[in-house]
């Protein structure tokens, strides 16, 4: 079952486009994937192959129903066989069971006289066996949606299936089971997604910007070789055009000072006269034409010289040019941090968080991964040894350390105030205004995004602006912890955030299900908690 987008273009209301005239086609059986810059329009771009919003123009064609799973499943008043998409078979299963004789009941059951028993199946095998099917999704868990919208796929057994971000709130053990799944499949499958492990296990990858699509044969791993191939090329264009910039630029300069000469020559001439003056100054005015003309031929190609510099340079990837490079901390290596003996934590009337006491020593230099699934407490854990919660039993005793503190949603940035502002907020050493939008500019933050609330940026906007803070503030972090920050980055955003992690020397504490980010920072310990 195939898809086949012709010339569709999208825009907010009110707003520029977000993409125009994108023409691609998915063949029967292929696995997609769309990546590309956060505000691409890659969500934008699946709600409509799923047929939830209509393009400005150009057309969608797809030869059956698409299965779609959104990146946000957001609480609402449905029930759990809603999310399933299996609500109405069971409403007619239970009327028929009650008595009703309604043929429209028959109908919609279609003989499908298991689906209770399917749902129930379809849930158990991805670990939700305990909820149900009338309990309302918003009593679920972000991650439990998800889990739900993914059981449906066993029930509903679709020909097309449209994925967004399906591993964002995944536990290991449930992407696991999404892998097997995509890899078993026969569907048509696109999904858009940052998980390079999932990524890497489809058949073409699309690149979205504001500009068009590109389509690249093969894997994550082999479009981002292409891609290094292409900036390399990109590159060296740009050493081109520079050269023959300056080229036009000396020769400009050549022939400007060769009309100086000869038209103080040419004055010197009509001064000591000896041919009719008409005649001189005839000569003179024709030849000043012609060197005008001349002058501003080459005015003409150094401007067209500077224009596809302008050009090339614009198309070159902006988190290329984004280096954050954090001094070493402070600390010498092997230091003692933390010690917790005999910790535990209850919550309000409850049963001991972990089966058995945590008893655990951190030290200095250590880059350690806090490993679990969803609800084994993993941020509990980092609150305890960070003394924002206290242990219901044992202790945990710090040494007097700094620590960054950046949770999944970069919520220190969750505020009204400006970009500009809060960078100002961080200025703890007087830099003056200029040094400061520098370093926002360092940052990829240009004019533009000055005066942007915080609260409306992206998540790789506000990782970026996170970084850039810590950097005016001139403040290396004896430990950084990072719960789940990869979750809501694009491509490009981990790239920058990996390459800062990898080479920030000190203590790291993080909380990750992506398996490429953590084998890229460097781990040197995992701590399971179960």
């Amino acid at each position: 079952m195939s898809i086949i987008v012709s010339g569709i273009s999208y825009r907010h209301s009110g707003c520029q486009p977000l993409f125009e005239n994108i023409t691609f086609s998915v063949p029967a059986g292929a696995k997609v994937s769309l990546i590309g810059p956060n505000g691409a329009g890659k969500s934008t771009l699946l709600q409509i192959l799923a047929g939830r919003l209509t393009p400005a123009a150009g057309s969608v064609a797809v030869s059956s129903t698409p299965y779609y799973v959104p990146q946000h499943t957001a609480p609402d008043r449905r029930s759990v066989a809603s999310l399933l998409g299996a609500e109405d078979k069971l409403q007619a299963l239970r009327a028929i069971c009650a008595g009703s004789a309604d043929p429209a009941c028959f109908d919609t059951l279609n003989d499908d006289w298991q689906i209770e028993d399917r749902c129930r199946a379809a849930l158990s095998d991805w670990g939700l066996g305990n909820i149900s099917l009338d309990a309302a999704a918003a009593t679920l868990s972000g991650g439990e949606r998800t889990k739900v919208r993914l059981a449906g796929l066993s029930l509903r057994n679709p020909d097309i299936v449209l994925l967004d971000e399906p591993t964002n709130h995944l536990d290991g053990r449930s992407r696991a089971k999404l892998y097997e799944l995509i890899q078993k499949t026969h569907a048509t499958l696109v999904a858009v997604s940052h998980d390079i492990a999932l990524l890497n296990m489809l058949h073409t990858t699309c690149y979205l910007t504001a500009s068009g699509i590109r389509l690249y044969g093969g894997n994550y791993d082999l479009y981002r070789e292409h891609r290094s191939i292409e900036q390399q090329a990109l590159a060296d264009r740009i050493e081109a055009e520079q050269t023959a910039l300056r080229m036009a630029r000396k020769r400009a300069q050549e022939v400007r000072e060769r009309q100086e000469r000869r038209a103080a020559q040419g004055k010197r001439s009509r001064s000591k006269g000896g041919q009719a003056r008409i005649l001189v100054n005839s000569r003179g005015a024709q030849a000043q034409n012609s060197a005008s003309r001349l002058s501003d031929r080459h005015a003409d190609i150094v401007d067209e010289r500077q224009q596809r510099l302008a050009d090339l340079r614009e198309r070159q990837i902006r988190c290329d040019k984004m280096k954050i490079d954090f001094d070493d901390a402070s600390l010498h290596t092997d230091k003692r941090l933390i010690l917790s003996e005999g910790m535990n934590f209850c919550f309000t009337a409850g049963a001991p968080l972990w089966p058995q006491p945590i008893d655990l020593e951190i030290r200095s230099g250590e880059r350690i991964r806090i490993a679990g699934d969803s609800g084994s407490g993993k941020t509990t854990f980092v609150r305890l040894l960070l003394g924002d919660l206290t242990p219901s039993a044992g202790s945990v005793e710090r040494a007097d350390v700094s620590v960054a503190y950046i949770d999944q949603e970069y919520s220190a940035l969750d505020t009204p105030l400006s970009v500009a502002l809060m960078a100002e907020r961080y200025n703890m050493r007087r830099l003056s205004d200029h040094e400061i939008k520098t370093r926002l500019d360092r940052a990829l933050f240009t004019r533009e995004t000055w005066d942007k609330p915080c609260c409306a940026l992206s998540g790789g906007e506000r990782m970026r602006l996170m970084l850039c803070c810590l950097m005016i503030a001139d403040h290396t972090p004896d430990m950084f912890v990072l719960d789940e920050p990869t979750n809501n980055l694009d491509i490009d955003s981990i790239a920058i955030l990996t390459d800062t992690i990898r080479s920030y020397r000190g203590t790291l504490l993080v909380i990750s299900h992506d398996e490429s980010f953590v084998d890229e920072i460097g781990v040197t310990r995992t701590i399971e908690l179960t």
